[in-house]
């Protein structure tokens, strides 16, 4: 089994914890530190993958609606199109050297489904994939999106579970570019209040067992 960190870094805006992904994604090619989980809740911002560069056709919200509602919009390195993410979500970036799970970028997305599948099974909720879609599914809405880059088999971004997001916030765009499926939480799929630190623990045990990795809590300074 390998040994990785977990960083929780509470609530911090995109763009810097993009920079502190790229940061960590050195250090762990440098074999400075060892694999990182980065676990992370943002304020209201719509990204745009590779997916979608040069089109905005999928942001349906315009300016001074974003605006209204406090959502900035950042463009970024990862696969797929739109997505968003706000408070109320487990945002993870797990910080990998796939040459410790083999070098298979596809295999690696699947194992992040799982990982997630097997954390919302604590909460009895029954989650699964919906092919060719990349996610976590309950029924016909998405629970979980996720999108990832690897550069020199060191994985970057990651996944966001939504816990009690605003849901209005995804009528501003089409999530991931998919028309014709919804988007749910826990909350209400469990229909009571739920805090992420009720279900963090639970995403950290499907990462450990899906990858074999044995998980220790360490403060950002160590990064």
């Amino acid at each position: 089994m390998n040994t990785g960190w977990v960083v929780d870094l509470g609530t911090m805006e995109y763009e810097a914890t993009w920079d502190l992904q790229k940061k960590v994604a050195l250090k762990v090619w440098q074999k400075q530190i060892p694999d990182v989980l980065l676990l992370v809740e943002h304020p209201p911002v719509y990204t745009l993958g590779r997916g979608a560069r040069g089109s905005w056709q999928n942001l349906i919200w315009d300016q001074d609606k974003r605006n209204q509602e406090g959502i900035t919009v950042v463009e970024v390195d990862r696969g797929g199109d739109i997505t968003y993410h706000g408070p109320g979500q487990i945002v993870g970036y797990p910080i990998f050297d796939l040459n410790r799970y083999g070098r298979d970028l596809h295999r690696y997305l699947r194992n992040l489904e799982e990982a997630l599948i097997r954390a919302l099974q604590e909460f009895d909720i029954s989650a699964g994939r919906m092919p060719p879609n990349t996610g976590v599914w309950v029924g016909n809405e998405k629970v979980a999106a996720i999108g990832v880059k690897a550069s020199k088999w060191i994985t970057q971004h990651g996944f966001s579970l939504n816990i009690a997001p605003n849901l209005e916030h995804f009528q501003g765009i089409v999530p991931c570019g998919i028309q014709d499926k919804g988007v749910t939480s826990v909350q209400r799929i469990l229909n009571r209040p739920i805090a992420l630190d009720e279900v963090k623990p639970a995403v950290v045990r499907g990462l450990s067992q899906v990858f074999a990795v044995d998980f220790q809590v360490h403060p950002l300074s160590s990064l």
